[in-house]
C-alpha cells in the first residue's frame, strides 16, 4: 500500500541516566512533547515511545528541523535531545496505537545513529541533529542540510543559561528590550550577547531552514 512523503523524526534524551533528577527531566520532556504537538502542528503527533525516545512526523523537512531546535531549547540546560530526521515515504501499519513504517523512518534511524556516532568524536562532539534522505526520494540534499545543522549545533553548544533564555525569547518573537527587562540587564548588554554568542545567526539559520521543503 502506497504511503505519503514526510519528514520522520526520531529523538532521544542524551545521557539521561547520568542526570541527577531523572524524574524532573522526564517530566519536562513530556511537557515539551505536549507543547510541541499543540504549537508546532506535526503531521503525525509526537509521542514518547520506549524509555527516553520519541517519534513523530512533519509535512516538510524544514518543519522537522525547526522542531528539533525548539524541543532542544525546551530541555536545555537540564537535559539535551539528539535527533534523526528522515525524508521519504511513510506507511501507516496500524492506527490505534499508530504505527508507521517505510523509508522515511529507516532514514531517520540511520540519521540518529550517525548523530550519535559523530558525537563520540572530539571534533564533532556537539552534533545532536542529522538528516538523511531515503534512497530514491527527491527530498532536500542531505549534504547542504547537514552542513547547516553542524554549525547550528556547534553554536548552540557554546551558549550558557542566559544565552539559551535569550535564544528561546528571540525564536518566540520577543524584542531585545523585552528580554533585557526579563534579565535585569540593559538592551545594549542583550544586543552584545546576541551578536557575540551567535544567537542572531541561529535565529537567521532557523528562519532559512524552516523554508526547506
Amino acid at each position: 500500500m502506497a504511503g505519503m512523503m514526510c519528514a520522520a523524526v526520531l529523538g532521544d534524551l542524551v545521557d539521561s541516566r547520568r542526570t541527577k533528577d531523572r524524574a524532573a527531566l522526564h517530566a519536562r520532556f513530556r511537557e515539551a512533547i505536549e507543547r510541541a504537538n499543540a504549537e508546532l502542528q506535526p503531521r503525525t503527533p509526537l509521542r514518547i515511545t520506549v524509555g527516553d525516545e520519541y517519534q513523530g512526523a512533519f509535512d516538510t523537512v524544514g518543519q522537522a528541523l525547526h522542531a528539533a531546535l525548539w524541543l532542544r531549547l525546551q530541555l536545555l540546560p537540564l537535559g539535551d535531545l539528539r535527533h534523526g530526521i528522515g525524508w521519504g515515504e511513510a506507511r501507516v501499519l496500524e492506527e490505534e496505537p499508530r504505527v508507521e513504517d517505510g523509508p522515511a523512518w529507516w532514514a531517520a534511524r540511520a540519521a540518529i545513529e550517525t548523530a550519535e556516532s559523530e558525537s563520540r568524536r572530539a571534533a564533532t562532539r556537539a552534533v545532536r541533529t542529522r538528516y538523511e534522505r531515503a534512497p530514491g526520494s527527491d527530498g532536500p540534499d542531505a549534504g547542504a542540510v547537514n552542513a547547516a545543522l553542524l554549525c547550528r549545533d556547534q553554536l548552540l553548544a557554546q551558549g550558557d543559561e542566559r544565552a539559551l533564555r535569550l535564544l528561546r525569547g528571540l525564536l518566540a518573537g520577543r524584542t531585545q528590550v523585552e528580554l533585557a527587562e526579563d534579565e535585569g540587564i540593559s538592551p545594549s548588554a542583550v544586543s552584545q550577547r546576541v551578536r557575540n554568542d551567535g544567537l542572531a545567526v541561529i535565529v537567521a539559520a532557523d528562519e532559512m531552514l524552516r523554508e526547506v521543503a
